[in-house]
């Protein structure tokens, strides 16, 4: 009878823990109640009633992602490619979730791969190629749309690969290599015309520096120049005005040594003559000189000598 007892408090504990029910973060449990739901809980400790109540469905609310395989698709000019898609989604309705759809994700890959070929369907290859932003755009909104009754959220959907045939891609890149030769040859060519340009810029300045120096030159040349006919025109002044000193000195002495008038006068002319310097042809006497008769033989005798 203890035995028994024991037994039975044993399957009484053991019921009970089972009742007992912990919901994690981020987490929620659909609970039915002899088949039929009964509610979904919520982060926390919860209690059910043995047998009658049991956990059908534990759901993850973080967001998830998805990567699903190539799919093959068409394109307006009748191009095959195979592009793959990453879809991010989040469970927002745990019972939608629970009784919308059979296998919710088998259901969203179905419905990428044919949201995914209605839109190629309506681009070209190279639309396609170009359009990556469009075409994620436009299959967030019509998955998100779609899997709204299943209490699925769609965040973001992405191509992941887009993948051409084979003799496809070989044109493209010999399309793109050529258009990289172009560039270069592009590059290249205004690299040339811009040094030549600078080149010629080049040239011109020191053109223009090499005038202007000779310009300066000349000007300090002329200048130089001009000044050395000035030093000597005053050299030559000062000097003749030291003879005609030092002659009118002479006079003066002979004067003060008490000489008559035809001695001052003969040294008047020789006054002239030494002002001469030799190289004028005439010679102006004052009238007064002219006057004397004897005064004559004396310049005659000077110009002998000369």
């Amino acid at each position: 009878m203890g035995y028994l007892l024991l037994v039975l408090f044993v399957v009484i504990l053991v019921l009970l823990a089972s009742c007992v029910k912990i919901v994690p973060q981020a987490s929620a449990y659909v609970v039915e109640r002899l088949g039929a739901y009964q509610g979904t809980w919520s982060v926390g400790l919860h209690f059910k009633l043995p047998i009658l109540d049991k956990v059908a469905k534990k759901i993850n609310l973080k967001e998830q992602v998805v990567d699903f395989a190539p799919q093959p698709v068409i394109t307006k000019d009748n191009v095959t490619m195979r592009i793959d898609t990453v879809v991010f989604f989040q469970i927002t309705d745990p019972k939608m979730f629970a009784y919308g759809v059979e296998n919710p994700i088998m259901a969203i890959e179905n419905l990428t791969a044919t949201t995914l070929r209605n839109i190629i369907g309506d681009l070209e290859l190279d639309q396609t190629l170009t359009s990556r932003e469009t075409i994620n755009t436009k299959m967030r909104a019509s998955l998100d749309e779609a899997t709204d009754p299943w209490g699925i959220k769609v965040n973001r959907v992405e191509l992941k690969n887009i993948i051409p045939p084979a003799e496809i891609q070989n044109a493209m890149e010999k399309q793109m290599k050529a258009e990289r030769e172009r560039r270069e040859a592009v590059t290249r060519a205004e690299g040339e015309k811009k040094a030549s340009v600078t080149v010629a810029e080049g040239k011109k300045a020191a053109a223009i520096l090499e005038a202007e120096a000779e310009k300066q030159s000349a000007i300090l040349r002329a200048e130089a120049q001009k000044e050395k006919m000035i030093r000597e025109a005053e050299g030559e002044a000062e000097a003749i005005l030291k003879v005609q000193q030092a002659t009118a000195d002479g006079i003066r002495m002979i004067r003060e040594a008490g000489a008559d008038e035809a001695v001052l006068r003969i040294k008047s002319l020789e006054a002239f003559e030494k002002a001469a310097d030799g190289k004028a042809t005439k010679i102006i006497i004052p009238s007064e000189i002219q006057g004397l008769a004897g005064l004559a033989a004396s310049v005659k005798e000077l110009m002998s000598d000369k």
